[in-house]
């Protein structure tokens, strides 16, 4: 199977999802999708797309190129490179080849950690931890995993055989990729004393309490570790620190309320864990490049200028 046989049937998904752009985002619309799990990621012009955090996902580029980074990773992916995402990280994207005539085109299919442990066990080979393993894991595509994936993409919409077959497909994907040579990460999340599991764990913990303030000594204690050690692996799985990582989360959740429209900026602020609505503004300025009100949906900017007059609209 050559990867330009796909292109076709992911543009076919793609306009099924029913966007204006004619693709569907990694985030917002997975639900649009018939096959579970799958998204298609379709951009006709280079540029940058916004950093959800996003994982453990994997992804096969089919058509254009593009860099990926998290922390301190970057890496360039082209037409039959496959990425895998470990761990739940702040991603930024930025299409490098793309034109209208020939669109840069992705699909990406979320990692189901029960499917990876039911095949460990099935398995049933006792993996060492790979101390050089990274979180973001690129390279050219195993033909057995694209053939796996093609079958996916060729799956009819409402059929008894799409419904039989989807299950057994995402499982044979799941095995490709965790014995497959870019899955060593994912191997290193199945040994629960792995610093891969410890750090996962710490990960869920800090979204669980996004808007709590953080102890690091409180945190490393759950997962096991000293804070000196948690500090040094978090950064080195996360490519960040648990302070910034904490921060991305609240960063993220604020701009996608933000955009929904109908709050004010102090109101989001407060929502998502700050105390002080100029101290979020200026973080939020930081990491967007462009104060909070900017992603207000274009009536609620017009109505934020319209009472500027009567209320401060923080």
């Amino acid at each position: 199977m050559r990867i330009e046989q796909l292109v076709s049937k992911a543009q076919h998904l793609a306009r099924l999802a029913d966007e204006p752009s004619g693709c569907a985002s990694l985030m917002e619309e997975k639900k649009r999708s018939h096959l579970p799990g799958l998204v298609v990621m379709c951009r006709t012009h280079p540029g940058q797309v916004e950093a959800p955090i996003c994982g453990p996902v994997f992804g096969l580029v089919l058509q254009g190129s593009t860099e990926i980074s998290a922390g301190m990773q970057s890496l360039s992916i082209a037409s039959g490179d496959l990425l895998v995402v470990s761990h739940d990280l702040p991603v930024a994207t930025r299409v490098t080849h793309a034109a209208p005539f020939a669109p840069y085109l992705a699909v990406l299919i979320s990692v189901d950690l029960t499917i990876i442990r039911s095949l460990a066990e099935q398995i049933s080979e006792d993996w060492a931890e790979n101390k050089h393993a990274q979180t973001l894991e690129a390279g050219s595509a195993e033909p057995a995993l694209i053939d796996a994936v093609d079958r996916y993409l060729s799956l009819p919409e409402n059929s008894v055989a799409a419904n039989v077959i989807i299950p057994l497909i995402r499982r044979e994907v799941h095995f490709r990729i965790l014995v497959g040579r870019h899955g060593g990460m994912l191997r290193n999340l199945l040994l629960p004393d792995s610093h891969a599991s410890k750090i996962a764990k710490a990960i869920a913990l800090i979204q669980d309490g996004a808007r709590e303030r953080l102890s690091l000594t409180s945190l490393a204690s759950a997962v096991g570790m000293g804070l000196s050690s948690f500090h040094h692996h978090f950064r080195s799985i996360a490519g960040t620190s648990p302070l910034q990582y904490q921060k991305d989360l609240r960063m993220t959740e604020a701009k996608r309320l933000l955009s929904r429209g109908g709050r004010t900026v102090t109101s989001v602020a407060l929502e998502v864990g700050y105390e002080s609505a100029s101290q979020f503004s200026r973080e939020y300025s930081r990491k967007f490049g462009a104060p909070p009100r900017n992603d207000f949906p274009r009536t609620g900017r017009a109505k934020g200028r319209a009472a500027k007059g009567r209320t401060l609209n923080l």
